[in-house]
């Protein structure tokens, strides 16, 4: 199987949350790095090893994204890693599938399933023999599932939605044999 390396340059993990119940805040990690075994087109074996680095949450507001590396949220200085391994692929379509696997936010480990669409390969026009390859994976999270618990209410709800949309868009260059 061919091994691909996560280019951190092109990829990042996106993510929005309610807020106040009106509006979405939208944020993303800029520092993922991993593994994808994967012979296209076969996306039946399709296996992902990712972390990202928590340090690294950005929405914009400075204030905001240390809160949410505090222990309130993410507590970044006990867990500074997000890490996700697949654990298997149905193949939905020759460019789509369902990746599920272990996703462990603050050291709990839950089993999510994503979403999955593939691009590629293609040859790097920058680098003679270099291959990439490319993938949007969507899903939902529960915040409470991971113990990210800070809130408060309001007369419609909550500050902060307990729902947490996902989205990644991930660049990988084929590994040297």
């Amino acid at each position: 199987m061919a091994k691909w390396i996560i280019d951190p340059d092109h990829s990042v993990a996106a993510f929005a949350v309610r807020h106040m119940m009106i509006s979405d805040v939208h944020g993303q990690f800029n520092r993922i790095s991993g593994i994808i075994q994967f012979t296209p087109p076969d996306l039946a074996h399709l296996s992902v090893e990712a972390e990202i680095d928590v340090t690294g949450v950005y929405t914009g507001i400075q204030k905001r994204d240390e809160h949410l590396r505090s222990p309130d949220f993410l507590d970044a200085a006990n867990f500074p890693k997000i890490t996700f391994k697949s654990t298997k692929a149905q193949v939905l379509s020759e460019r789509s599938c369902r990746v599920s696997g272990n996703l462990t936010i603050r050291g709990i480990t839950h089993q999510v399933t994503l979403d999955v669409e593939y691009s590629g390969p293609v040859n790097d026009p920058f680098e003679e023999g270099a291959t990439s390859i490319g993938f949007t994976a969507s899903g939902r999270i529960n915040r409470k599932d991971y113990d990210v618990l800070w809130n408060a209410d309001m007369e419609n709800g909550v500050i902060a939605g307990w729902d947490v949309r996902l989205t990644l868009n991930v660049e990988a260059d084929r590994a040297a044999d």
